[in-house]
């Protein structure tokens, strides 16, 4: 049993650790508005894009002159997946969702005799698929010094990205990210950027004889795509940091709500311990005195 030095060193070590937890969870609640106002915000234009870019690619179609990044080398034998997550922890399962559902496409494709090569953007991503996934790690992103993201951030992961692909180094490129519905809600999510694929929208221009375009589809979506690529990223990165603050809001309120629900406990502890603690010394005092 402890003793009541013990349980007071315990009960004011828990309270420290619910102070820390507290202003853990001001701070993200603060971010998080910023965050989600940004990732909301890049929404309508990623929507309209992708709108846009899904009437050119439907009208250029499998077209001998399409661009490779629409319509592919012709294999799918080489996957090059992209982990985007947080380079911080303490968010509960937001890093370790996204992990899982990279680590369950990897093996998958693994299984179909694929060949997988990773890029890890954040630190938590590359921890946590290092053990099973690390001899087909190619490179790694740290954003660590990176306080706000911008579209530059992205636009380097891109070029990275687009430039292995002018190489032929891989086939297909998907990213793995999390998408922000709410503070309790973060969905992971997997999107084929290359070759890029575009769904249909009911903004979308899909039939050709309506719109003309100059100069051609094929040379518009030849200086779109690279940056539909890089649009792409921007976009999940802004998910992410509003998915990552938002998960490590409720993270940090559950943990401040269980250190003062220990707290409690260990004070009625302390006070039935000291209590019997009294209770023995009355006992003590008395028999010592009806002895004499």
């Amino acid at each position: 049993m402890p003793s009541l030095k013990d349980l007071k060193n315990r009960i004011e070590s828990v309270k420290s650790t619910r102070k820390i937890t507290k202003a853990m969870q001001m701070v993200a609640a603060a971010k998080l508005r910023r965050a989600q106002d940004s990732a909301e915000a890049s929404r309508p234009y990623t929507e309209r894009f992708n709108a846009v870019m899904a009437g050119l690619a439907a009208s250029v179609g499998s077209a001998d002159g399409a661009p490779k990044l629409l319509s592919g080398t012709g294999s799918d034998q080489v996957h090059l997946l992209v982990i985007m997550t947080a380079e911080r922890g303490l968010c509960g399962g937001f890093n370790g969702n996204i992990a899982k559902l990279a680590r369950t496409h990897a093996h998958d494709l693994l299984a179909d005799g694929k060949t997988v090569k990773i890029v890890t953007v954040g630190k938590k991503g590359r921890d946590a698929v290092r053990r099973e996934l690390g001899e087909h790690f190619v490179h790694h992103v740290d954003l660590t010094e990176v306080k706000r993201v911008a579209y530059s951030d992205a636009q380097g992961i891109a070029q990275d990205i687009l430039g292995r692909f002018d190489t032929g180094e891989f086939d297909v490129a998907t990213i793995f990210y999390s998408e922000f519905q709410n503070v309790v809600t973060q969905i992971p999510t997997a999107k084929q950027i290359i070759p890029a694929a575009f769904e249909a929208t009911d903004d979308a221009p899909t039939d050709g004889t309506i719109y003309d375009y100059e100069p051609s589809e094929e040379a518009i979506l030849a200086d779109l795509l690279p940056r539909g690529v890089a649009t792409a990223i921007f976009s999940a990165l802004l998910e992410n940091g509003a998915s990552e603050q938002g998960a490590r809001m409720s993270a940090m309120d559950n943990a401040t709500r269980n250190a003062g629900e220990m707290i409690d406990k260990l004070t009625i502890e302390y006070n039935r311990s000291r209590q019997a603690v009294i209770t023995n010394e009355l006992i003590e005092i008395i028999s010592g005195a009806e002895a004499l």
